[in-house]
């Protein structure tokens, strides 16, 4: 069984972001006003405006999900990065946050940023493992009240796109 990735693309897809998404917020936190305008519509809230939702797959089914929102002069956020429950603990996470780093910079990201939270200590840790730096709290926008944690990630373009 391989991980494949590929864009979200159909209402379907749309469906399986939201319901992963509200699966595991639900589970630690409380679903938020920014989490309800991004789920709800994620082509006019994240695809729209130049990101792009990313769906991580085993034989057909969707397993994961991750989205890369624009803040413009090459930042990106890093948002909404889950694991169906049947599937962690496996490394798919890992999988699907390098892809998303991938993806990023194929799109021509310099920074990666995220917000996440103490209380999703392997979250954390798998984004520092990655390279992610730990940032003071007002030099990100962060709109959800659950994010204790800040960090971003510079990234270094292929050399042959410099």
């Amino acid at each position: 069984m391989e991980l494949t990735f590929r864009p979200m693309a159909t209402a379907e897809d749309a469906a399986a972001f939201r319901s992963l998404n509200e699966e595991w917020i639900r589970l630690h936190f409380t679903l938020e006003d920014e989490d309800r305008r991004q789920l709800e519509d994620p082509f006019t809230s994240i695809v729209a405006p130049g990101g792009e939702v990313l769906l991580a797959e085993l034989d057909g089914e969707v397993v994961g999900c991750v989205a890369l929102r624009p803040e413009g002069d090459g930042v990106y956020e890093l948002s909404k990065m889950t694991v169906a429950p049947a599937h962690r603990g496996a490394g798919l996470g890992r999988q699907i946050l390098l892809a998303a780093i991938e993806r990023a910079r194929e799109r021509g990201a310099a920074t990666l940023f995220l917000g996440s939270s103490t209380k999703l200590a392997p979250a954390v840790h798998l984004y520092e493992s990655v390279g992610f730096e730990h940032v003071a709290p007002e030099s990100i926008h962060m709109p959800y009240a659950r994010a204790d944690v800040f960090m971003t990630m510079a990234l270094a373009q292929p050399a042959a796109s410099r």
